[in-house]
């Protein structure tokens, strides 16, 4: 038997040094942080979503992100630290004075700043899913090989198709040019977008009025809230009229021929700027509008 003297006595266990680490609560700010989140994250991990999750207008999961609480529009640091966050998703254009506030308060933030192909997205779909854990990054892993064997589907479909002379007007005074989501959208669909190869423009830029009126437009891509979530038109209803309407009166766009001719390519309204992996049933969907010929033997949509 051996008797040790003089040992100081072990202090008393510590029920909390055993403790499981603090559950991830995650709060998105923006529309296209709230698709990946939505994704790849366990639904316990979701703290709050943006105040556009649930807007069919902006997101691509507006159905679903309808089960979980939202921020306020303008929210504050503290409405958005009142959900107890653990790590917050922002955006390169998230109010710079609201991310420096979280920060301060010891809040992890993610700030995602590449969106603008379907390259960024699979980057930000593995960032987000590092922070959730293994099961987030089988998740997003499985996810990114889906798209890219629709992305070769369609790769395949398009195979030498000419391309379909665009662009994409706005009643805000902008037009989409290189570095852009509708330039991305062209790059996977076949078509031509004449802001970038005839105007020279980057990025969301002012239209050359002037200029446009010589541009050869094929067709002008629209969006219609009457094809929200691939909902056919109600009957009696005609969608691209209703899309071009504000066009009609507006120059230069009511000078274009394709304008007047009703030649129109009509996206729902989030595919145009989609900055997720959503962005791929937009790809199809703008494939689709302008080369109605590849896709004669499946069923319209």
């Amino acid at each position: 038997m051996f008797l040790f003297l003089g040992l100081p006595a072990l202090p008393p266990l510590n029920p909390g040094a055993l403790a499981a680490p603090p559950q991830l609560r995650v709060v998105s700010q923006t529309v296209g942080n709230d698709e990946l989140l939505l994704a790849i994250a366990a639904p316990s991990q979701i703290a709050a979503l943006s105040h556009l999750a649930a807007e069919p207008d902006f997101s691509a999961v507006a159905a679903q992100a309808a089960a979980f609480p939202k921020l306020d529009k303008n929210a504050t640091a503290e409405g958005l630290l009142a959900f107890s966050p653990t790590l917050v998703l922002f955006s390169d254009y998230s109010r710079a004075e609201l991310v420096a506030q979280i920060r301060r308060a010891g809040v992890r933030i993610l700030v995602i700043k590449n969106y603008h192909t379907l390259a960024d997205a699979y980057g930000n779909l593995r960032l987000i899913a590092a922070e959730l854990g293994p099961e987030a990054v089988g998740r997003a892993e499985r996810l990114i090989a889906g798209c890219e064997t629709r992305v070769a589907a369609l790769r395949a479909k398009m195979a030498g198709a000419k391309p379909v002379r665009v662009i994409a007007p706005s009643t805000y005074g902008m037009i989409p040019g290189r570095d852009s989501t509708f330039q991305d959208l062209c790059d996977h669909a076949a078509a031509e977008n004449l802001a970038a190869t005839l105007g020279g423009l980057r990025g969301h830029a002012p239209p050359p009025s002037e200029k446009m009126l010589s541009w050869p437009v094929d067709k002008v891509v629209l969006v219609s809230g009457a094809l929200r979530n691939g909902a056919r038109p109600p009957a009696g209803e005609d969608p691209v009229q209703a899309a071009l309407a504000p066009f009609l009166k507006l120059p230069p766009y009511q000078f274009m021929p394709a304008v007047r001719e009703r030649r129109a390519a009509l996206l729902e309204p989030w595919q145009i700027s989609c900055v997720s992996h959503h962005r791929v049933t937009a790809y199809e969907r703008l494939a689709r509008e302008l080369h109605p010929g590849r896709f004669a033997s499946e069923p319209a949509q």
